[in-house]
């Protein structure tokens, strides 16, 4: 499964994934593909550093790299604290009686909230940045799109690839005009954060508008033949998140959890500004109905609704509260059936990727067998 761009990073197949969890991360590299650990919930560079050292350790020389959350515009002299005070009570209120209705506990004493969106803001990203360069991370992906100019240039300094996340061709032009590397076409199955288009319409959309930009397909591929139509439709290489939520070397601290992504089908999931402030899909939960139900307060805008509802997520997962227990993930939770080691998910994408490429053949009468 090679393409222009696996051979140019040194990897043996075109297949990169996306996960908060270094143990995948580690275990994607190995097997032929290409990690890429997500940074966002990294509020201390220490404890960064401490994984970032055991990833290295463990990826056996091959490459990896980084996905950060960076606003391309930046703003000075906010903090945290700032951002906290514009939260309205009417919000924090909201949130306390969703919770009560449910008989959530509140956290021990002195536990503090361990889901903090802080690694929305600018310079807790760039703190990332101070640490992860120190590596030799091969690639730099931003999941808000384009990064600001500086970090860019600081990257290709460091001689450090930058990915950056489209929407549609318009997002993907920019970035192309931004001086990104590599766009990641991100359609509208996807988990976390998506547009309105639909994979199989945006891949070929965002191919032709940034040609000749590598470009990877993702948004709900979970299977080798997928990843096939998306280098059919003109990827150099498929981009996967959810699909390792449910392996073994996953840290979701919750069977709980777990048991629900096995069990859900492809139409449970929604997309919601519950978690951050912005359109994203998600296991849908009796908490995401809240949040989207019109008699109630409405989403803030990021990053107000992630610290709105850090604390009230902490609880919600430490208690394992199953009606409103969620967490971000693609229309691909449908195949997620089953709980398997990420060499074995591998070898089922290229097993299935190969089973495609003959069929395609014997269509096209090119078949040897």
């Amino acid at each position: 499964m090679e393409t222009e761009l696996s051979k140019r990073l040194g990897i043996e197949h075109a297949i990169f994934g996306f996960t908060p969890f270094p143990a995948v991360a580690a275990a994607i590299t190995r097997a032929g593909g290409f990690g890429v650990l997500g940074a966002v919930r990294y509020t201390a560079p220490d404890d960064l550093k401490r994984d970032l050292d055991w990833l290295h350790e463990h990826t056996d020389g091959k490459p990896y790299g980084l996905d950060v959350v960076m606003p391309a515009k930046k703003v000075e002299g906010v903090s945290e604290a700032d951002v906290e005070a514009m939260i309205p009570e009417g919000h924090r209120q909201f949130v306390r009686d969703t919770l009560a209705k449910h008989g959530v506990p509140e956290l021990p004493e002195g536990e503090a909230s361990g889901w903090r969106i802080t690694g929305w803001m600018e310079q807790v990203a760039r703190n990332q940045l101070d640490v992860a360069f120190d590596y030799p991370i091969k690639l730099l992906a931003n999941a808000l799109g384009s990064p600001p100019v500086d970090v860019v240039q600081r990257a290709h300094e460091h001689g450090v690839l930058v990915a950056a996340l489209a929407g549609s061709a318009r997002h993907a032009r920019h970035h192309a005009d931004a001086g990104i590397d590599i766009v990641v076409a991100q359609g509208y199955e996807a988990g976390g954060h998506t547009g309105e288009i639909a994979s199989m319409v945006l891949v070929p959309e965002v191919v032709e508008a940034v040609n000749p930009l590598p470009v990877l397909a993702a948004g709900g591929i979970g299977s080798g033949e997928q990843i096939a139509a998306g280098l059919a439709l003109g990827a150099q290489g498929a981009w996967l998140g959810s699909l390792w939520l449910t392996t073994t070397e996953a840290d979701l601290h919750s069977r709980a959890l777990t048991a629900k992504l096995l069990a859900a089908g492809s139409g449970d999931t929604v997309r919601s500004r519950a978690l951050t402030g912005k359109p994203a899909r998600q296991l849908r939960t009796e908490w995401t109905d809240a949040w989207d139900d019109p008699s109630g307060p409405g989403t803030l805008p990021m990053p107000l609704q992630g610290l709105l509802v850090a604390d009230a997520v902490s609880r919600i997962q430490k208690y394992e509260v199953a009606p409103l227990l969620g967490t971000p993930v693609g229309q691909i939770v449908g195949r997620m059936n089953s709980e398997r080691t990420v060499l074995q998910v591998f070898d089922e994408l290229t097993s299935g990727f190969e089973c495609a490429v003959d069929r395609i053949n014997r269509i096209a009468g090119r078949s040897q067998s």
